[in-house]
């Protein structure tokens, strides 16, 4: 066999499996988008001091937790499909990603229950769990990203872990509107940006 019969193959080869590692991450970014603008949008509405609409306590959760479950399944769906193919080692990075989620969640529980229980301030859950939660898919997006050599995934995780922690040094109800539009603003502009990067793989 020639080199030059080999290299078209090698080049082939690394094509496909550059294809089957790319996640389409478009309906899950759109989910997201929603659940942040509408979830935290109707907290930050409804809390604070002077609120400006009378919500129930459960809607924004229900709302935004709605939103996070469907992105969570089209996540999942879209992770597994190009996965179908991909290599043993690109497969069990994979499945290392999904542990991950379970144990850093786990994790976030423990910090914030133990916290509020340690300090008797319950009322801090209200505002560290979806900060928390944010800075937690933040570094999570990060590790995705370099492991599947996602940049616009890595930088949307980047901007998630930062803006979800600097939200704190806000009163409430600043934080839910920084997640709300910063937050849901940075996953709308993933999923436009998401066909591009996409198309530059095939």
């Amino acid at each position: 066999m020639s080199a030059a019969t080999i290299v078209p193959a090698v080049v082939a080869g690394a094509r496909s499996s550059r294809l089957t590692s790319q996640v389409d991450n478009r309906v899950a970014y759109v989910s997201f988008a929603l659940a942040y603008l509408i979830g935290h949008g109707a907290a930050a509405v409804s809390h604070g001091t002077d609120p400006l609409l009378d919500l129930p306590g459960w809607l924004p959760m229900t709302l935004l937790a709605t939103g996070i479950v469907a992105g969570s399944v089209a996540a999942t769906i879209a992770s597994t499909r190009a996965q179908r193919d991909a290599p043993t080692a690109e497969v069990l990075s994979g499945k290392l990603l999904g542990i991950a989620w379970a144990t850093a969640f786990t994790g976030l529980f423990f910090a914030i229950t133990g916290l509020a229980n340690t300090l008797d301030t319950p009322e801090l859950q209200a505002i560290l769990w979806p900060t928390g939660s944010a800075f937690v898919v933040g570094l999570i997006y990060l590790a995705e990203g370099a492991a599947r050599r996602n940049v616009l995934h890595y930088t949307l995780g980047s901007w998630l872990a930062l803006i979800s922690t600097a939200s704190l040094f806000l009163r409430t109800p600043g934080p839910f509107w920084i997640l709300a539009f910063a937050g849901g603003g940075a996953y709308a502009i993933a999923a436009i940006l998401e066909p591009r990067r996409l198309a530059a793989h095939r």
